[in-house]
């Protein structure tokens, strides 16, 4: 499926206060099954200045807006380059997905060499936050009988299996393997309505609620043989990159 965004996405990270080192879409977008009225999640990196890190008076490390604009709701939020990268060295699937977008709005020198040192922030312990994610969206399909937390469910557990077996991330629920062989039309009644149900020839709760087991049991099975590190060994040359961006006071233009 071809993504369509909005032609006016790039302006909003040049509007705000404090340079962008990138922009991504993420969200519904990203995970491949996107509705007519699905927001759009923007994400991204700010930098601080140097004032409002060392002083008395700090800057936010995450700014957060949500706006309509042309009948399109917008959500953004970014951090600061600081705080994305500590998060960025933890379990954290989100900046992750974030990071490696393939949905880039803005971008700049800093956030390709971000992406180069990516892989080197991978650890099998991010299996720990794809089980979490999976387990919140799964309780919630079960309060609400809502057809996106349930594809969200899905979308976390292939998501995890895939990046413990290969250790490579990939978002978007379409292309991952090994999920049940009803997700597609799921997916296809999902990009008809952002808060839907289930289609009525949907499996039932006894299946559904196996097949979650199943790839529960996938991505536990598949982070205890992962060959992926317990740490990150890219975690001195992210802390470099933080130090030297801080020092030369901003982004280098893409």
């Amino acid at each position: 499926m071809t993504v369509v965004l909005p032609s006016w996405l790039p302006e909003i990270p040049a509007g705000q206060a404090h340079p962008a080192a990138f922009a991504t879409v993420s969200g519904a977008h990203l995970y491949g099954f996107p509705s007519a009225d699905s927001d759009v999640d923007l994400r991204g990196v700010h930098l601080l200045p140097l004032e409002e890190v060392v002083g008395l008076r700090t800057g936010r490390e995450t700014l957060t807006r949500s706006w309509v604009r042309d009948g399109v709701e917008v959500d953004l939020v970014t951090h600061d380059l600081a705080k994305f990268c500590r998060l960025l060295l933890r379990r954290n699937g989100y900046v992750l997905e974030q990071l490696l977008s393939p949905l880039v709005v803005s971008t700049s020198p800093t956030h390709r060499e971000m992406i180069d040192l990516a892989p080197g922030c991978v650890t099998r312990h991010h299996a720990d936050h794809y089980l979490g994610f999976a387990r919140t969206q799964w309780r919630l399909f079960e309060r609400s009988g809502e057809l996106k937390p349930l594809l969200y469910t899905f979308r976390v557990l292939l998501t995890g299996i895939h990046l413990m077996r290969s250790g490579e991330l990939e978002a978007d629920l379409t292309r991952l393997s090994g999920g049940p062989p009803y997700l597609a039309g799921l997916v296809a009644a999902k990009r008809l309505a952002e808060h839907g149900r289930p289609p009525a020839d949907a499996p039932g709760p006894e299946r559904l609620a196996g097949d979650v087991a199943r790839l529960t049991r996938g991505l536990e099975e598949a982070r205890d043989a992962s060959s992926l590190p317990g740490t990150a060994p890219a975690a001195d040359a992210v802390h470099d990159l933080v130090v030297r961006t801080r020092l030369s006071a901003g982004f280098p233009r893409a």
